[in-house]
């Protein structure tokens, strides 16, 4: 019997219009991201727009927490259009966002989709009303709105009105449970009243954001199995470097295995001074490591070994690396499909020809103690043998004229080719 593999079908949801990005349905996992600028001085925010965005972010998400910063919204798509920018911005809006929504018009109509918060969209007596208020600007608008519960900022009354219902059970649910069924209903009641008060079911995805693996994969089933509106995923304050890179990737990773998930974000805590974009290569890399999304050319390389006592190999794999990365926005646009190009930097004889024949492109360079030749793999033959102090350069050259002949569009029946010529 034959087994396959790869993840799961993804599960039905509702198609989700946010811009010019489709999420849910048959569409693909999109990649989202944040700035952490103020998104009132201009400047500063569309610029960081426009990198989260050349790195390959498909919607960006902007704080709008005062006047200035909803005032700036506009402008800063304006500015974004100028350079060619096309990406979809999401307001994020926490306790007053009815109020900068209301004052600020333009704003409203700049912005794809609003996220808020039912744990603070209001208290008490006002939180149906400020609620309200900007679910029927957003249906006004024709805008998608995100539900994003979070349980660091869980509704507290709604909390510990379960937590009483759960007191009175025969057999009372342990407290971590309790608060997981907080959170999901949280999203799935805000979701069914968003829709009473007039705002479309396809205009509507839901999030519910924990900082535990186990406790977002246990909240994510529950939302997958008991709705069908698009789903975000993301694991909150997910932490810094290693850390956070790891603990996202172990949650989402078997969420999109099992076919949850329409949207995407890695929320990494920078280093000081580190691009924001880092998030976004994480998360690209995740999709396309699981075998659902393309975004550019990955390198296999040996950990390395007492056999590869030289660091050439591992300097060569970063090289390659980032030329490709570097590349790929060219490349994207001129030879559609290169994205999928796998690249092989190997660093002995024990497995490096037969990974290097695996990879569309991969080189074998010698270990220590083997004759300094390193021969080079095309499509699983043997082609060419490198030596000297140009290998890096001359493989590089290998892999553009690679992409050059197997991904230049194919000629029409005139005889002229699909793209300008180079």
């Amino acid at each position: 019997m034959s087994q396959s593999f790869g993840p799961a079908p993804r599960r039905s949801t509702r198609s989700v219009k946010v811009g010019n990005v489709m999420l849910g349905g048959d569409a693909p996992v999109v990649v989202q991201s944040m700035t952490n600028t103020d998104t009132a001085d201009v400047k500063a925010t569309t610029q960081q727009v426009a990198e989260l965005w050349r790195a390959g972010s498909e919607l960006v998400r902007i704080t709008v927490n005062t006047r200035e910063a909803a005032a700036a919204v506009p402008k800063i798509a304006e500015r974004l259009a100028m350079i060619g920018a096309v990406v979809p911005l999401i307001g994020d809006f926490h306790y007053n966002g009815h109020q900068l929504l209301a004052a600020e018009p333009a704003c409203a109509e700049a912005l794809a989709k609003y996220r808020i918060n039912p744990g603070n969209v209001g208290f008490g007596k006002k939180r149906d009303s400020q609620f309200a208020s900007i679910v029927e600007l957003a249906a006004r608008h024709g805008k998608a709105v995100r539900i994003g519960a979070n349980w660091g900022s869980l509704d507290q009354a709604l909390a510990t009105r379960m937590m009483d219902e759960n007191a009175a059970r025969a057999e009372p649910w342990d407290a971590g449970r309790v608060l997981r069924e907080a959170l999901i209903r949280s999203a799935l009641d805000s979701a069914e009243r968003a829709v009473e008060i007039g705002l479309p079911a396809d205009s509507i995805v839901l999030s519910a954001k924990v900082s535990g693996v186990q406790e977002l994969i246990a909240v994510y089933r529950e939302l997958a199995t008991r709705s069908n509106f698009a789903l975000h995923l993301g694991l909150t304050e997910a932490g810094m470097g290693s850390k956070g890179i790891v603990a996202s990737s172990a949650a989402l990773a078997v969420l999109m295995q099992e076919g949850i998930g329409d949207t995407i974000r890695i929320s990494l805590t920078p280093e000081p001074g580190q691009s924001r974009t880092a998030e976004v290569i994480v998360a690209q890399e995740l999709l396309q490591t699981l075998g659902l999304r393309a975004f550019t050319p990955l390198v296999t390389a040996c950990p390395g070994c007492g056999r590869t006592t030289s660091e050439f190999f591992q300097q060569l794999a970063q090289r390659v690396q980032a030329h490709v990365r570097e590349r790929m926005p060219e490349w994207k646009m001129r030879y559609p499909g290169a994205e999928n190009l796998t690249l092989a930097v190997m660093g002995c004889v024990v497995n490096g020809p037969g990974e290097s024949r695996h990879a569309n492109i991969g080189i074998s360079l010698p270990g220590t103690g083997e004759a300094p030749a390193a021969p080079v793999f095309v499509d699983g033959e043997k082609t060419v043998t490198l030596r000297g102090e140009h290998i890096t350069e001359s493989f590089i050259q290998l892999i553009d004229n690679y992409v050059q002949s197997h991904y230049s569009p194919q000629v029409n029946d005139h005889g002229d080719s699909n793209c300008a010529t180079s």
